[in-house]
């Protein structure tokens, strides 16, 4: 029989502090980007954002992140806050702690801790719908969580109902001599990792042989940092209701729709998206999700163009493109958000250099254009602006895409002729 256990996690706080630092490698203005974003992931998890602390050190300590003197002040913050009946219940750290720092760190601030890693595992299994997601965000969290066992092995709690070690009345007799709980935890974990990895691998294979059945179509994927607009575009293109909010990673399944512009049909995903800082044991869970990236011919890379670290995400989503062996693939970059683009105008006699925050719009829109060769576009999926213009494109993109893979299926296109064909 299945063994089966949980993980226990406590009642989630409505309030938290914020932690960062500022190093020789990150100033404080991308520090500050970094905690900007921290608290968006916090907002979506449902926790409201009392204060933020930063320190100015080389690099972060081994021992305890930030230095004792930041710890105390951040002790006495929170019990300021208790003082005044508004309790702090958690802080948040923007990178990823060891279970010694988080052990030392809530020795001295009395409350949970957590870092970006397990605020992101949190939101996930928030997020998470169908089988193939809650299983890959399972994966990912008892990835994260077996090397911090030490600290928390006191939120397992067994269910009945298992013959092994899982739990019920099989566990009698189980545990050997000598061996310690942590022990017996850590080899549940173990077992249970490599049941979902079983489990995803079956998923893997039935997803695999869907994908060979859908056809001779072109196949194009949204791909994008978090909260870009992507599932706005897929609703748009394929006259769908994807789930779709200004909330971070309001998408975790890859959907998949069949779309047809004019007289041609292709097959559109729409993916989860990347972030900055995303954790390891996420990625490798979910490379199975970003099958459809791999697989695709055409990518559509969406950014946020009215966000102040546009360029920085776009940098992000190139190397986990990259690193899912997809950055050779065909690529149209969509600037979206075009409505929301805000600058502040120069002074006729202002020599200073232009940055994102006093260059116009059309001069950004010529800087990019010019710098993709024009394989960009610039849409406002939510004021459907430029949307005609994004479907000419793409109708051109997948036709030619089309007629280079299927030389000789053409009967998908009653308006060209053979001698076209051959020709591109």
């Amino acid at each position: 029989m299945k063994e089966e256990f949980q993980v226990i996690t406590e009642k989630k706080a409505e309030t938290a502090i914020l932690v960062g630092i500022i190093t020789q490698d990150q100033d404080e203005r991308k520090t500050n980007e970094y905690l900007d974003e921290l608290e968006f992931l916090a907002d979506t998890a449902g926790v409201r954002v009392m204060r933020r602390f930063t320190q100015k050190i080389p690099q972060a300590l081994a021992a305890t992140y930030v230095g004792k003197g930041k710890l105390e002040e951040m002790r006495d913050y929170i019990k300021r806050m208790e003082d005044m009946e508004n309790e702090v219940g958690m802080a948040i750290f923007d990178d990823e702690l060891t279970a010694k720092q988080m052990s030392a760190i809530e020795s001295v601030l009395n409350v949970k801790v957590l870092d970006r890693t397990s605020l992101i595992l949190d939101i996930f299994a928030m997020r998470a719908q169908t089988a193939h997601a809650k299983t890959q965000v399972e994966l990912a969290q008892y990835r994260y969580l077996l090397p911090r066992l030490q600290r928390m092995w006191t939120h397992l709690e067994r269910q009945g109902g298992g013959s092994g070690a899982g739990g019920g009345k099989g566990s009698v007799g189980l545990r050997g001599p000598g061996e310690t709980q942590l022990e017996m935890d850590r080899r549940i974990i173990t077992k249970r990792i490599s049941w979902l990895k079983e489990q995803l691998a079956d998923i893997d294979r039935q997803k695999s042989t869907m994908r060979k059945n859908r056809g001779r179509l072109i196949r194009v994927a949204l791909v994008g940092y978090t909260n870009v607009g992507k599932s706005t575009l897929m609703n748009l293109l394929s006259k769908s209701d994807v789930f779709a909010e200004n909330k971070l990673f309001a998408t975790l399944d890859t959907t998949v729709r069949k779309v047809v512009v004019d007289n041609l049909p292709f097959l559109l995903s729409d993916t989860v998206g990347f972030i900055r800082k995303l954790p390891t044991d996420l990625v490798e869970s979910f490379k199975s999700t970003l099958d459809e990236v791999r697989e695709a011919d055409l990518l559509i890379h969406v950014v946020d163009i009215s966000h102040p670290d546009f360029e920085d995400q776009m940098k992000v989503v190139d190397k986990t493109l990259a690193d899912l062996g997809a950055a050779e693939k065909p690529v149209i970059v969509l600037f979206n958000k075009i409505d929301a683009y805000t600058w502040v105008e120069k002074e006729a006699d202002d020599l200073t250099p232009a940055t994102r925050e006093n260059i116009t719009f059309d001069e950004l829109q010529r800087t990019w254009m010019g710098r993709l060769n024009g394989e960009c576009l610039f849409v406002s999926a939510l004021k459907k602006t430029g949307i005609e213009n994004m479907r000419k494109v793409l109708y051109d993109r997948v036709k030619q895409l089309h007629v280079q893979k299927y030389p000789y299926n053409d009967f998908l296109y009653p308006d060209m002729d053979n001698s076209e064909n051959q020709n591109i």
